[in-house]
């Protein structure tokens, strides 16, 4: 129930979400069809997700989320206008929610994840439909879909290279937290540094240089991204000194500071020199890597650890929608909703969630009693409130899950106000129910669903791991093929001694420091997700302990190869 610190983009999905819902609520206002408003909510609502992505590479993760919730929307209508069953639509709802959980924690979409398609599919599944009414109400999700994909790109025309500064700005401060930290916290912040470089670099691999000053810019950020990368590596003499000058250089990419020219010359030359080193040569990912389709199919695959996850969901959503059901509740799809926000990556974690779901959802209806003479006192009113959780529960959601949740309660609930006003005794005892339900069957589903491949799990990442560094062990003996450092001896000579881009010989290098850092974090995390798990056998502790050790200590030496020729920027 703690509050922790607000996230470092909180506003920007606040924002967007607000800026395209705003859009057709001024169409459809005029037009007295207020009753549409979830139509095109659940369009306007793609705002919240890929903020953290570059822009050539959120265009393409929006639009793919956009025709997500066109498609799941058109499967919740069609069921709502031939189902008659309320059981058979509980059971629809359940299963969307089911492949929502899955497809999102494959791709790795972000926040807020699975439960908006969740929610909106369930609520369109539950609303009275007629059949030739479901092209018209579909295109009203897809205008919605369309503000929000205007919204989300819209900041690239004023920060085009905003998203990769704000991840290199996060791995500079996660370096600076490592020279600076406890020493008995040592091994975490190793971890936490680690992540933030890996992802920075995934990050401008996403970015594309089909220009000279694109990629010149991006080889400017490579090369800073190589300082914090270097505190991997070996501790400078003066840790709180450099320290300092790392969360300068953060500083200065986050208020979108002119990029820092190359040390001993001046600015001017500097960008062109960095121009000219992206012609030449910058970072690649990793060749070898899965993407696009293959990526999906691979992470859903037999033996995927999100398959026992996926059916934890079917199972709690559906008995919570049933259980709603038997009860009388008007609206079951909402226990639907509570039991698919529960269901986190294990037991535990699904505990803790279920008690802030809760708590929330209470101080929520709370404040929807309190809030009804104002939201019920005209429609416009209605219209600012809803808009004013939608900025809330984004505002407050990365301070903690329960804090969201209060705004989350008020904002599904002034949706139903937008058909018509509902008695409010009846709407605030049904809410209550399910989520009281939900929970309930979430956290039973949770425990009875047991999860006997997380274990598993940490055996493969370990396999990963020890093959990783295998391979970066050969080339830290060897050195990179022959080919490649022949070129990197070529390309060398003519990139002079300050480090523009990165050497050919180099890919070889850098690509191994890429796959023993991505295994180092996937055991991390699937030791955690295990020992969240309960019925399990007992957990290779001291084998984990000891790769993530000898591992680190090989991505050191790689990182030491990889910056050993590039001089570090001016501060």
């Amino acid at each position: 129930m703690r509050l922790n610190r607000p996230g470092d983009i909180w506003h920007k999905p606040a924002l967007s979400v607000v800026a395209a819902s705003v859009v057709p609520l001024l169409f459809l206002f005029p037009l007295d069809r207020l009753d549409l408003v979830l139509y095109t909510s659940g369009g306007s609502l793609c705002a919240l997700y890929a903020h953290g992505l570059p822009y050539a590479a959120r265009a393409r993760a929006t639009a793919w989320v956009c025709l997500g919730m066109i498609a799941s929307v058109a499967v919740a209508l069609t069921a709502a206008a031939v189902v008659s069953s309320t059981a058979v639509l509980v059971a629809v709802c359940a299963a969307l929610a089911a492949a929502h959980k899955l497809v999102c924690d494959a791709t790795r979409i972000g926040p807020p994840g699975n439960l908006i398609f969740t929610f909106i599919a369930s609520s369109c599944a539950f609303t009275p439909q007629r059949l030739g009414d479901v092209p018209f109400h579909l295109l009203l999700t897809a205008g919605g879909a369309a503000c929000a994909w205007i919204v989300v790109m819209a900041p690239g025309l004023v920060r085009p290279q905003g998203p990769q500064r704000l991840a290199v700005a996060r791995a500079l401060e996660a370096a600076a937290r490592l020279l600076t930290g406890d020493r008995q916290d040592l091994p975490r912040l190793r971890h936490t540094t680690a992540s933030a470089v890996t992802a920075a670099w995934h990050t401008l691999f996403l970015v594309p240089a089909r220009t000279p000053a694109g990629a010149g810019s991006r080889a400017t950020l490579e090369r800073i991204l190589v300082r914090a990368e270097s505190v991997l590596a070996r501790t400078p003499a003066d840790s709180a000194a450099e320290a300092g000058r790392l969360l300068a250089l953060a500083h200065d990419l986050r208020r979108n500071r002119p990029l820092p020219a190359r040390a001993g010359r001046t600015e001017p030359a500097g960008v062109a020199a960095d121009r000219e080193a992206g012609r030449r040569k910058l970072r690649s990912p990793d060749p070898g890597k899965p993407r696009g389709m293959r990526a999906l199919a691979r992470a859903l695959g037999p033996g995927s650890p999100l398959l026992p996850v996926g059916a934890r969901l079917l199972v709690g959503s559906a008995a919570a929608g049933w259980a709603s059901m038997a009860l009388g509740v008007g609206r079951p799809y909402w226990a639907v909703v509570t039991a698919a926000s529960v269901f986190q990556a294990n037991v535990t974690l699904s505990w803790s969630r279920g008690l802030q779901r809760a708590v929330g959802t209470l101080l929520g209806l709370a404040a929807f009693v309190a809030l009804l003479p104002v939201t019920r006192s005209g429609v416009v009113t209605l219209v600012a409130v809803t808009l004013l959780c939608q900025f809330g529960a984004e505002a407050l959601i990365t301070r903690n899950y329960w804090l969201g949740s209060v705004c989350v309660t008020q904002m599904a609930l002034l949706l139903v106000e937008f058909a018509g006003y509902q008695p409010a005794r009846e709407l605030v005892t049904d809410r209550l129910i399910d989520t009281v339900i939900g929970v309930a069957a979430g956290l039973l589903a949770a425990v009875l669903v047991t999860n006997r491949r997380a274990a598993n799990r940490i055996d493969a990442a370990l396999d990963r791991a020890a093959d990783a560094q295998r391979e970066a062990e050969r080339l830290l003996r060897t050195g990179p093929g022959r080919e490649e450092a022949a070129a990197g001896r070529g390309e060398a000579a003519g990139g002079g001694a300050d480090g523009g881009g990165v050497r050919a010989g180099d890919d070889e290098t850098a690509w191994a420091r890429d796959r023993l850092a991505v295994a180092l974090i996937e055991l991390r995390e699937a030791y955690d997700v295990a020992s969240g798990e309960w019925w399990q056998r007992a957990l290779p502790a001291e084998r984990v302990a000891l790769a993530e050790r000898s591992g680190h200590q090989v991505l050191a030496a790689l990182v030491r190869r990889l910056t050993a020729d590039r001089a570090a920027p001016a501060a």
